[in-house]
C-alpha cells in the first residue's frame, strides 16, 4: 500500500471513530441486508392468468389489507396463474409492516410494467417518488381495481408541495381527489351504522349475467354500507348494499328509508383520464379483511380481476385459500405489530 493509500485508510478510519465516538453506533434498519424482503413476489404459472401481473396494494390502518392481499396474491398465484407483486406500508426504521405508517410503501418501481394494480389504500401521504410510478400507471390508461377506503386512497396536508396533492380526497382543485374523480366518489359518510349493521351485497337489476358476477350468489360482509353521493350516471353499478340490523349474516334488513334505495356497492366505469386514455376502473365500498372470509366476494375481486384484463372469468372461479386465513377484526389500533413482509412468502411450492 502507497503513502497516499495508507493516509487515506488513516483518515476514513479515524473519521468513523470520532462519529461513534460522539453519537454512537450508525443504526442499521433490520431490513437493510436484504430489501428483498420488504414485499412479496408470487410467480404465478399455469391457468388463465398466465403472463399477466398484478400489483396488490396495501396501505390502510383500520380495514387490515396487509393481511388480505397477501391471501387475495396467493389465490390469483397459486389459482389462476397471475403473477402477483403485493406492496405493504413498511416501517424504514424497523422493517416491521405498520399500517398507521401513511408515508412509506416499498416496492413501488414494482408497478412498472404491471398489467393490473388492486388498491386496499386509505389515507396515504406518499412521496413522490413512490407516487410517480403510480401516477405513471394511472395516466397510461391501465386498469385499477379499488376496495373500501381506497375511495379515500390519499391525503396530503394543505401545505404538502407535493405534484400529486390533487390526489388528495378532500382536494378542491380536482374535486373529491383521486377518489371521487376515479373511483367514483370520495369519503363521505357510514351509511350503515358502523360496527353495529352489517352488509348484503344485493346484485342490481339486470346485472347477474354480467361477467364480474360468475358464480356469485351469497356477498356477506361484517363491515358498514359506505354512503356514495357522487357517481356518475356513467357507472355500471352491478350489486348494491342492503344494511342488516346486526353483525350476523342472518340478520333482517332495516326497515328505513336507508335501504330505500340501497347504496351503490360494486361497480364499473371507464374513466377517460388527464392524458385522454381510458382506464377500466371496479370499485367496492366493501373489502375488510373479515369481509374477505365470504367466498363470493373473493370469487367478485378474482373476477374483476379478469374482468380488467379482458379474460373471461370462469363459471364458478376457485377462490379457496391457501394455507390459512384467520383475519383481523377492523378497527383503529386493532392491527398486529408483529408482521414482516417476508412472513406472508412463499415458504414452499
Amino acid at each position: 500500500m502507497n503513502t497516499i493509500n495508507k493516509l487515506l485508510t488513516f483518515l476514513v478510519i479515524l473519521s468513523v471513530s470520532v462519529f461513534t465516538a460522539s453519537f454512537g453506533a450508525v443504526p442499521v434498519p433490520a431490513f437493510a441486508q436484504d430489501s428483498n424482503h420488504l414485499w412479496c413476489e408470487y410467480p404465478g404459472g399455469e391457468g388463465a392468468g398466465k403472463g399477466k401481473r398484478i400489483v396488490l396494494i396495501a396501505g390502510d390502518d383500520e380495514y387490515r389489507s396487509e393481511e388480505s392481499m397477501p391471501m387475495l396474491g396467493r389465490i390469483l398465484s397459486d389459482r389462476h396463474g397471475f403473477a402477483v407483486t403485493v406492496l405493504f406500508p413498511v416501517n424504514e426504521e424497523t422493517g416491521m409492516i405498520q399500517p398507521t405508517h401513511q408515508t412509506n410503501i416499498p416496492g413501488m418501481h414494482r408497478i412498472e410494467g404491471a398489467d393490473l394494480v388492486v388498491l386496499g389504500l386509505r389515507f396515504r401521504n406518499l412521496p413522490d417518488s413512490q407516487m410517480k410510478y403510480f401516477a405513471d400507471y394511472y395516466m397510461a390508461g391501465k386498469p385499477i381495481i379499488g376496495f373500501r377506503t381506497s375511495t379515500h386512497a390519499f391525503r396530503y396536508p394543505e401545505d404538502s408541495e407535493s405534484i400529486y396533492k390533487h390526489y388528495s380526497f378532500d382536494s378542491k382543485t380536482w374535486q373529491g381527489g383521486f377518489g371521487q374523480q376515479v373511483f367514483g366518489d370520495t369519503w363521505v359518510s357510514h351509511h350503515g351504522d358502523h360496527n353495529v349493521e352489517s352488509t348484503r351485497g344485493v346484485i342490481a337489476d339486470g346485472k347477474k349475467d354480467h361477467p364480474i358476477l360468475n358464480g356469485v350468489a351469497d356477498v356477506w360482509g361484517p363491515s358498514d354500507v359506505y354512503g356514495i353521493t357522487h357517481l356518475q350516471d356513467s357507472a355500471d353499478v352491478l350489486m348494491r348494499g342492503q344494511i342488516l340490523t346486526g353483525m350476523k349474516p342472518t340478520d333482517k334488513a332495516v326497515e328505513d328509508d336507508r335501504n330505500n334505495p340501497m347504496m351503490p356497492l360494486v361497480w364499473t366505469q371507464d374513466h377517460k383520464n388527464e392524458a385522454g386514455k381510458v382506464n377500466k376502473i371496479v370499485t367496492t365500498t366493501m373489502g375488510a379483511a373479515t369481509d374477505f372470509e365470504s367466498e363470493d366476494l373473493r370469487r367478485l375481486l378474482i373476477n374483476s380481476c379478469y374482468w380488467c384484463l379482458d379474460i373471461d372469468p370462469p363459471a364458478k372461479a376457485n377462490v379457496d385459500y391457501i394455507g390459512e386465513f384467520k383475519p383481523t377484526v377492523f378497527g383503529f389500533g386493532t392491527e398486529r405489530t408483529d408482521l414482516k413482509p417476508e412472513m406472508f412468502e412463499i415458504k414452499e411450492k
